[in-house]
């Protein structure tokens, strides 16, 4: 199969008549509160620290995640790289592969993804269209500092997946594994936890969704995590040791978010709140009047509805 790579600027007609994101929030897909804290902590310690060293993506859906990845470039010389099949179903390695396309991204298409990803940052990642078993073959190992995993859910993919992250990372490199524990994937609990009891991946914490690990040495990474969340307030942290590893369990989800990444489509006002964290003032204000005007018992249900 061919691996198509691409970067820069798409072509206007490759985006042209697609739904453009106002917001980090409008952009398809699940990305926590705890996991953007986390994601934040991780890829800006690695910026402050100097840490040089390309970035990697394994299944990207609409382009969340890749959208907050983005932003984290530090030198004009690294790379983004995002691997995914979006809508070639021969791209497909095998039958059951090319099944789960069918039943749970059957909307992915590569142009919806570079229309959101280009609402908020100028140039696209290299994109290669293709199978995450070409990564091995076209990212250099040792290459890259952060990679996030979120591809296909089967065992022997994930598997696969894994051991390409360990090969293009640097020794003090992170991995991201999504969906370690849902219950719809346990191919990926199988290889995380497999990985860690016999491929040398260490945890370095997990929130309810995913998985941080390092074939580098973890406990300077949890020290520095565990103290900062613990300033920060409104975080549970809690130490385990599982299978002699010692990890940090993470829930962030009243915890203040991050500066989210400001899309060019939207009002000034909801840009200036985006950048701050903050909703903008007529979200905010109307949800005020909803909380003064609606009965406890709905203003309660309508809070738990929205975390």
């Amino acid at each position: 199969m061919t691996t198509t790579a691409t970067s820069g600027q798409a072509p206007p007609a490759a985006t042209q008549g697609l739904p453009r994101p106002r917001t980090f929030d409008e952009v398809p897909g699940w990305f926590y509160r705890t996991d953007l804290i986390l994601f934040d902590w991780f890829l800006s310690r690695q910026r402050d620290r100097e840490h040089r060293g390309d970035l990697l993506e394994m299944g990207a859906y609409m382009g969340k995640s890749a959208v907050l990845m983005g932003g984290y470039l530090n030198a004009p010389e690294e790379r983004f790289t995002v691997c995914d099949l979006f809508d070639d179903p021969e791209a497909a390695p095998d039958k059951a592969n090319e099944r789960e396309m069918e039943r749970s991204y059957s909307t992915l298409t590569r142009r919806a993804f570079e229309a959101n990803y280009l609402s908020f940052h100028d140039e696209l990642p290299v994109i290669m269209q293709a199978p995450t078993s070409v990564v091995p073959d076209e990212v250099a190992d040792g290459s890259c500092r952060f990679v996030h995993v979120d591809a296909s859910h089967l065992y022997e993919h994930v598997h696969g997946d894994i051991a390409a992250a360990r090969d293009v990372l640097a020794p003090e490199g992170l991995v991201v594994l999504d969906d370690y524990r849902s219950d719809h994937t346990p191919g990926v609990a199988c290889a995380t936890w497999q990985a860690v009891l016999e491929s040398g991946l260490r945890p370095v914490c997990v929130s309810s969704h995913k998985f941080y690990g390092t074939w580098g040495e973890p406990r300077p990474w949890q020290d520095a995590l565990h103290a900062e969340l613990r300033a920060r307030g409104k975080c549970w942290l809690q130490w385990q040791e599982v299978a002699g590893q010692r990890l940090l369990l993470v829930g962030a989800r009243k915890a203040d978010p991050p500066s989210l990444p400001v899309s060019r489509h939207a009002p000034p006002a909801a840009a200036t709140a985006a950048a701050s964290g903050k909703p903008a003032p007529r979200a905010a204000a109307a949800r005020r009047l909803a909380a003064d005007l609606l009965p406890p018992v709905m203003t309660r249900a309508l809070r738990r509805a929205r975390r």
